[in-house]
């Protein structure tokens, strides 16, 4: 079993509720219907607290990819609840849904999901237009983005152009441009090779893990665990460990 890597004094029962940027409780979640049902969540409980950077690890098929699409609003859970910030995310109609999302959460995928017709400031820029910021603001944004993730040289290029551990910075950038209090990323470095992955896991801890803002980063890749604040194993659908501070 994996240990927490670091788990620093827990704070004042006063201060705790302030400070929690995701309470999962009890949360089980079934796919299928009828005698072809799949339990993927089996009764999940999970505290992650702002300012850490939490890793989520476990096998494949054990439920981690399932439990943070539901922290980010994607999935609605079969029974229990989690809240975002506070917010029960149950009670939010799809709109409301939306807009807490589109304000509150960044999501990094493993496989970069950038437009191939768009450069890397046009990528970036893209959260931003969708909430009615003018071409030009956003614009001017990604290009000061992409530079604080070290890619301000390789603004105009497009996707095609940059290696994999650029287009995963450029996938950073999007994921942080509207300045989300959690960042949810699903196996960062797992397309990358190990100089590659490293980057990107320092660039996630330095920019992203600020007071205020949580990070959770779901991966199996062993050489990325010393990044993490806390490290919480899942499988079967269970935490195993370190899912409460």
């Amino acid at each position: 079993m994996i240990a927490t890597v670091a788990r620093p004094s827990p704070p004042p029962a006063a201060n705790r509720l302030s400070e929690q940027a995701v309470s999962c409780k009890g949360v089980t979640k079934e796919f299928g219907a009828n005698g072809t049902k799949t339990l993927a969540l089996r009764g999940v409980d999970l505290e992650v607290l702002a300012g850490q950077l939490t890793l989520l690890v476990g096998p494949s098929g054990c439920g981690k990819t399932t439990l943070i699409s539901m922290v980010a609003g994607l999935l609605n859970p079969t029974q229990g609840s989690v809240a975002v910030l506070g917010t029960n995310l149950a009670k939010l109609s799809g709109r409301h849904l939306v807009e807490f999302r589109a304000k509150n959460i960044g999501f990094v995928f493993q496989q970069y999901n950038l437009l191939p017709a768009l450069s890397a400031f046009e990528n970036a820029a893209v959260p931003l237009i969708i909430t009615g910021w003018s071409r030009a603001k956003a614009f001017a944004k990604a290009r000061a983005m992409l530079a604080t993730v070290g890619l301000g040289h390789r603004a105009d290029n497009f996707p095609s152009q940059l290696s994999g551990g650029e287009q995963q910075r450029v996938a950073i950038a999007r994921a942080l441009i509207h300045e989300p209090r959690l960042l949810v990323c699903d196996e960062p470095t797992s397309a990358l090779d190990a100089q590659s992955g490293q980057t990107v896991m320092e660039l996630i801890k330095q920019v992203a893990v600020q007071p205020g803002r949580a990070v959770i980063v779901v991966t199996h890749d062993s050489r990325v665990f010393g990044f993490g604040d806390r490290i919480v194993e899942m499988s079967d659908g269970r935490i195993l460990a370190g899912g409460e501070q």
